[in-house]
């Protein structure tokens, strides 16, 4: 009897300790992110810094919960989400029709472009010109789909897009298509190659979440536009990137829209 209370009870330490380590894993926010693609993602040392990084930070506060960030390959991070391995996806993630069909995304959290880059000597003035060339690009992006309707290109895929740089500095590649953030950093890196003025394309990013998982999206989602009403959102991002470059931004913009108006 003595053994049979002792088996007893130690069960229900067992069961306890379980609860508690499941009580202990329900207060982690477990985000998925490929750390190669500053500014929103990227190494300092053993740290994972950058924009995506703390804001996931602040919606994990405002949670009263505890972030957890796990690297890995871009092409992997939203099957972490349907898998259940990752609660939320923050990469650099652009939405699109195809990728809605397997997660679900918050609200987008900031215009993004794909940009060209090229040897400072090449002939390559912008996106018409990529046909026939060779293409750079890193797996599972959006550059990687949207270089398939270049006519005639050749695509290289790389699992980092330092990885594509890399390959375009050794001459293996004619231009490297890639967000425009991590372009302007990779360029300032490098000697020998420059960023094209006309954009590939156009996209906003937002966090991706599981299908399943509506009470998540909620919360994450009430959280991300708090950040951005009340400025904190804004503070994270101007700490990544210059005034000089939102400036540029909005230059941009305006004069697009002028050009908009002069056609309509």
């Amino acid at each position: 009897m003595k053994k049979l209370m002792a088996a007893v009870l130690a069960g229900a330490m067992v069961l306890s300790f379980g609860m508690t380590a499941m009580a202990e894993d329900d207060n982690v926010l477990v985000m998925a992110t490929n750390a190669e693609f500053p500014p929103y993602e990227f190494r300092e040392g053993d740290e994972i810094v950058g924009i995506d990084a703390e804001v996931a930070g602040l919606i994990a506060d405002k949670l009263g919960m505890e972030l957890q960030i796990d690297d890995m390959a871009f092409d992997s991070v939203l099957a972490a989400v349907q898998s259940g391995k990752a609660d939320i996806a923050m990469a650099g993630i652009t939405v699109t029709e195809e990728r809605k069909m397997s997660v679900n995304f918050t609200d987008t959290y900031t215009k993004a472009t794909q940009m060209i880059i090229v040897a400072e000597d090449s002939e390559i003035q912008g996106p018409d010109d990529l046909e026939g060339k060779t293409i750079g690009v890193q797996l599972g992006t959006t550059g990687d789909i949207y270089v398939d309707d270049v006519p005639d290109a050749s695509v290289e895929r790389y699992n980092k897009g330092f990885e594509a740089v890399q390959a375009l500095l050794q001459g293996k590649v004619d231009a490297v298509v890639i967000d425009g953030e991590p372009a302007k950093v990779f360029v300032s890196q490098n000697e020998g190659i420059k960023l094209l003025d006309e954009a590939f394309t156009e996209e906003e990013y937002a966090i991706a979440i599981a299908k399943d998982n509506d009470e998540l999206l909620e919360k994450v989602n009430t959280a991300l536009n708090e950040l951005k009403d009340n400025g904190e959102f804004q503070k994270v991002v101007d700490k990544y990137i210059s005034s000089d470059d939102a400036e540029e931004a909005e230059t941009e913009a305006a004069s697009e829209a002028e050009t908009e108006a002069v056609t309509e």
